[in-house]
């Protein structure tokens, strides 16, 4: 489904991943974790084409397709999601016209029919619902005047509506409260399915006690230094990361 190989990217002309390579398979959730400034983010920026993350060297293949190539919208219709850390506010665009524009545009980009107002109304309820999101709130501009829950659902309520291949999820547990933190974990829960991979990317456990990954990555100085299984990530919250800072050369 996955393949980094050999990831150099650049950001403000300074060297942020350094020869990154990671391998996720088609029905996988990994986690990436790892201290501030290891490059976490910049994985996933450079994954979704944010502008000025630049890669000087390596390859981003989604089914064997070199997604460096494509553009946002182009690697977003080819099956790829990002869902941020801090979810942009978009006033005057009404979420539910953001929402359809959106699935139609992917649709489009793809050669598929775009749905009807029926059609897509009946999937946003029954996805809304899901997630505890109300009605009202989609008539709402995008993100504006909503909680961190509330923009964190809304995220979710994307990825279910356009069922992407690969979701990236940057540190989407970042101002959750337990409740929220519960609602949003059980609907990327739903979402895990073995023809769809996910990327979770966190600084802690808390997060993968509710989507537990089959494989744990720590990445440090902008490569992955080690790699484990569930329990990694208890290790990592109970010692730190300070044995990896600086830390440059691949462990098993």
């Amino acid at each position: 489904m996955l393949e980094v190989k050999n990831l150099h990217v650049t950001v403000d002309g300074k060297q942020i991943l350094n020869g990154l390579d990671l391998v996720v398979d088609k029905g996988e959730v990994h986690a990436i974790m790892g201290p501030n400034g290891s490059g976490k983010s910049t994985l996933a920026y450079v994954m979704a084409g944010k502008p000025g993350y630049e890669a000087t060297q390596g390859q981003i293949l989604l089914d064997g397709e070199d997604i460096l190539a494509m553009q946002s919208d182009e690697r977003a219709a080819n099956g790829l999601f990002l869902a941020f850390q801090y979810p942009l506010e978009i006033p005057g665009v009404a979420t539910m016209t953001f929402l359809r524009t959106a699935l139609n545009a992917q649709r489009k980009k793809r050669g598929e029919a775009e749905l009807s107002t029926p059609e897509f109304l009946k999937l946003v309820r029954e996805a809304a619902g899901k997630l505890e999101i109300d009605m009202d709130m989609l008539r709402r501009g995008v993100n504006v005047g909503f909680s961190g829950g509330e923009k964190k659902r809304n995220e979710i309520l994307q990825m279910a509506l356009l069922q992407p291949r690969l979701c990236v999820l940057d540190e989407t547990d970042s101002g959750l409260d337990i409740d929220a933190l519960k609602i949003v974990s059980d609907g990327v829960n739903r979402l895990r399915s073995p023809d769809r991979s996910m990327l979770v990317i966190t600084h802690y456990q808390r997060l993968l006690d509710h989507i537990v990954p089959d494989v744990v990555h720590v990445l440090s100085a902008g490569r992955i230094v080690k790699t484990g299984g569930k329990e990694l990530a208890l290790e990592l919250e109970a010692s730190g990361y300070a044995q990896f800072q600086g830390e440059v050369a691949h462990a098993s």
